[in-house]
């Protein structure tokens, strides 16, 4: 499963005997600027452990749909919504079922509308309305409901796409309106059906985001939202980022609600609840960052890593400390120096906590975990984040290093030796 790197030096050796990691020699940007001095070692994940559940799920949901299995579907879909079944990184399984399944219909209405050639809306509703057929032979299906509804606020997004509101020409408002209002009417059949669903709870948040209305629901919907899934973060993250200024909150309610969310999710996260909501928000909003109460913060995530001290976790939370907080460095004095001491803190991480590397977590560190993110190649993607990795790893070692020592990752802990 992992295979050993050895990043700090252009040495090789032979495989190790028994079931040890293969061995194998890289020599990084850092290992060029510290010719002949000491070398890192850590086992490195490979491509597809952390990332082919979720890909398996899926391609599963597009397969059914498309051989129009859609009882089967929801099946899958409602058994997984009442487990909270998730991938490695936390996606629910739910919601990657549902995506799989209006996937292809999505898809044409994105490749439609960038292919800079006349639309028809034979182009553009061929799809969404064959889904909505299904639903009609099923209406008492809240899944299946749910992946039209879902599908409907895909469409609108792709209808919105990433002008500014000044410029969005009228067609392209009038249609994105349209795709939120039919979503807005189908999702309170799925709620009367299915009341304790996360995945129809985060559909209401989801819909809400698009509308842009008022204010005073999102924070309660979300509350609502985390109040039936509290073990995963993902909904705490999004609540947070959904309260910046920007779109529907202001400073002092994201503060609010982070602390509210701590009191609300004590017995999941400790503090961490706190944490999970200023998550996002402080990475994208440099005024939310200033703002921050480090300190609480920071006790979130050790709380954070108590709870969930998996290797998935750690690199995230490394990844998201050593990168993503630095990428607005510079940009706000009060930020940077909240942004300072997250960099030690990525050093109390990695130096306590890393085992191992994840590639893929420190590749989507680098564009703030934005999950719209199109990867083209999964290899190349993960091959920047493992640079980007060794060398803010390798940054934190440099003294260790500059003397000739050999800093070695492992199970149980780090091993330091003269190489």
């Amino acid at each position: 499963m992992f295979r050993l790197f050895r990043a700090f030096s252009a040495r090789s050796e032979g495989s190790p005997p028994g079931n040890a990691p293969e061995l194998c020699a890289t020599k990084s940007a850092l290992a060029a600027a510290l010719p002949e001095q000491g070398q890192l070692n850590i086992p490195v994940a490979q491509l597809g452990s952390e990332d082919m559940i979720g890909r398996a799920t899926i391609e599963h949901g597009r397969f059914l749909a498309r051989q129009d299995r859609w009882s089967e579907l929801s099946a899958e879909m409602q058994a997984a919504d009442e487990t909270r079944e998730t991938a490695p990184d936390g996606m629910p399984t739910a919601d990657l079922l549902a995506f799989g399944a209006r996937s292809d219909v999505v898809l044409a209405v994105e490749h439609a509308l960038s292919d800079g050639k006349a639309i028809s809306d034979y182009d553009l509703l061929t799809g969404i309305s064959e889904l909505e057929g299904e639903m009609r032979e099923a209406p008492d299906d809240a899944m299946l409901a749910l992946v039209v509804a879902l599908a409907h606020i895909d469409i609108a997004w792709a209808w919105r796409g990433t002008a500014l509101d000044a410029t969005l020409p009228p067609l392209h408002r009038s249609r994105c309106a349209a795709h939120f209002d039919r979503a807005a009417a189908i999702l309170p059949m799925c709620r009367t059906a299915a009341p304790n669903s996360p995945l129809i709870a985060a559909a209401g948040c989801a819909l809400l985001a698009g509308q842009r209305k008022t204010t005073a629901r999102v924070a309660d919907e979300y509350e609502r939202l985390i109040t039936l899934d509290p073990q995963n973060q993902r909904h705490m993250r999004a609540m947070g980022s959904h309260l910046l200024p920007r779109w529907f909150g202001s400073y002092e309610e994201l503060e609010v609600q982070a602390l509210r969310n701590a009191a609300r999710t004590q017995s999941s996260w400790g503090a961490g609840g706190y944490t999970w909501v200023q998550f996002d928000a402080i990475a994208l909003d440099d005024e939310a960052c200033a703002r921050v109460d480090l300190d609480y913060f920071q006790e979130g995530l050790r709380d954070i890593v108590r709870q969930r001290p998996d290797q998935q976790m750690i690199n995230m939370l490394s990844a998201y400390c050593a990168i993503t907080l630095q990428n607005g460095l510079g940009l706000n004095e009060k930020a940077d120096l909240v942004r300072t001491q997250m960099r030690e803190t990525a050093n109390w991480l990695i130096r306590d906590h890393l085992t191992e590397l994840h590639p893929l977590i420190w590749a989507h560190a680098a564009n703030g975990f934005n999950n719209s993110v199109r990867i083209n190649s999964p290899e190349r993607f993960a091959a920047r984040g493992h640079r980007d990795a060794l060398r803010a790893i390798g940054d934190l070692f440099r003294d260790e290093l500059g003397s000739g020592m050999d800093v070695t990752f492992t199970p149980s802990g780090l091993r330091f030796s003269e190489n």
